[in-house]
């Protein structure tokens, strides 16, 4: 009975590498359009981390293929719609870096605005990002004045220098707080130069729990 139950285990285990060899030699050098399609599944069932594994087989085995620049793209988006921000900026990077030529209308440059926005979860830590990020809008608006994306990128724009303007007054009250009026004065300067009307720009309301470390 026991060397019964040795041979079943052999025997399960040779079928299981066996499948194992079976699936690893189907998955590769296939076609890009294979690759391409099989991602487009992933993202479409939500399985991204299989769609980046795809991804990174369509790369490296088709760097010419004329469908990288698409599924770059689309990967990136499928990141950010998840709210995987790092993630959908770093394929927007590559697509920037390899493709950008074809992107006249300046719509990745735009999603990668978007996506660092979007980041955006706690205001008051994440000021390198927010100055970053309004310096890549002022180069959008410079490369990419008549784009189809203009429109939306200045709303973006306001939008981070309200941001900015509601950080700036933040700051100054501390500094009003701990009895140092002259860097108060500097902070309540530069909140107008980001947005002069004042009245436009919300007191950001942050929970009782994190107020405490902000």
């Amino acid at each position: 009975m026991q060397k019964f139950k040795n041979l079943l285990l052999v025997t399960s285990t040779l079928l299981v590498f066996g499948g194992c060899a079976s699936k690893q030699e189907e998955e590769y050098n296939k076609p890009d359009v294979y690759w391409y399609n099989k991602m487009l599944k992933e993202i479409s069932l939500y399985q991204l981390d299989s769609a980046d594994e795809t991804f990174i087989s369509l790369e490296s085995e088709h760097r010419q293929s004329p469908y990288l620049p698409s599924a770059t793209m689309l990967i990136g988006m499928a990141h950010m719609e998840d709210e995987e921000y790092i993630l959908a900026n770093y394929y927007f990077d590559e697509y920037i870096k390899r493709f950008e030529k074809n992107d006249s209308d300046g719509r990745v440059r735009y999603l990668k605005i978007k996506s660092k926005f979007l980041a955006f979860k706690q205001q008051f830590r994440e000021q390198r990002l927010l100055d970053e990020t309004i310096d890549e809008v002022r180069k959008f608006k410079v490369e990419f004045p008549n784009s189809s994306y203009i429109h939306l990128v200045n709303d973006i724009e306001s939008r981070l220098l309200m941001g900015k303007s509601s950080l700036d007054i933040e700051i100054a009250d501390l500094y009003k707080r701990i009895d140092k009026p002259l860097a108060s004065e500097v902070y309540e300067a530069r909140a107008k130069e980001s947005w002069e009307n004042q009245k436009d720009v919300e007191k950001v309301h942050v929970p009782w729990y994190r107020a405490i470390f902000e």
